[in-house]
């Protein structure tokens, strides 16, 4: 419990000073390859919900898809797989593909719709919870993120796939 806490504090310090990640990712961008890869992933429960995760690194939008980012010469659908194990030691197939796009120039973020039939665990330190969300009642996300959930429910319509 007393560790929760000091990631809850660090996540409020974040919050009121969000420059301070935005410095530290241009900082880390410096180190990097000449591209990132992201990724992230939606995952909906039987009742149509989608799940989102509180993230204490994203000060300025706190609720968003599980996800992260993709190592060197990690296959990017193994690096959701890992994502969803390290935070939430949760079990996913990514099914479909749905989105890439390119985000700050050079950093791309890949977007992929996924099925699980286990229950999620212990959270990792980088969150601090997760929620089921309507789709009609979603917090403030990243536009990227919303337009992945919006290419989901589409495919989920088209395809006709209900939990």
């Amino acid at each position: 419990m007393r560790e929760n806490r000091f990631w809850q504090r660090l996540s409020t310090f974040l919050r009121r000073l969000p420059w301070i990640v935005s410095g530290m990712y241009l900082i880390w961008r410096v180190f990097q390859t000449k591209y990132s890869l992201g990724v992230v992933g939606i995952v909906f429960n039987a009742q149509g919900q989608v799940l989102l995760v509180e993230h204490v690194f994203h000060p300025k939008r706190p609720w968003g898809l599980p996800g992260g980012w993709v190592n060197r010469r990690e296959d990017p659908a193994a690096a959701i797989q890992r994502e969803f194990l390290e935070e939430l030691q949760l079990h996913i197939n990514p099914d479909v593909l749905l989105l890439a796009e390119f985000h700050k120039g050079n950093h791309l973020d890949l977007a992929y719709l996924c099925s699980t039939t286990g229950t999620i665990g212990q959270l990792s330190y980088e969150l601090l919870g997760y929620r089921w969300h309507d789709l009609a009642e979603l917090p403030r996300l990243y536009p990227f993120q919303q337009r992945a959930i919006a290419k989901a429910i589409d495919f989920r319509e088209t395809y006709g796939i209900h939990e």
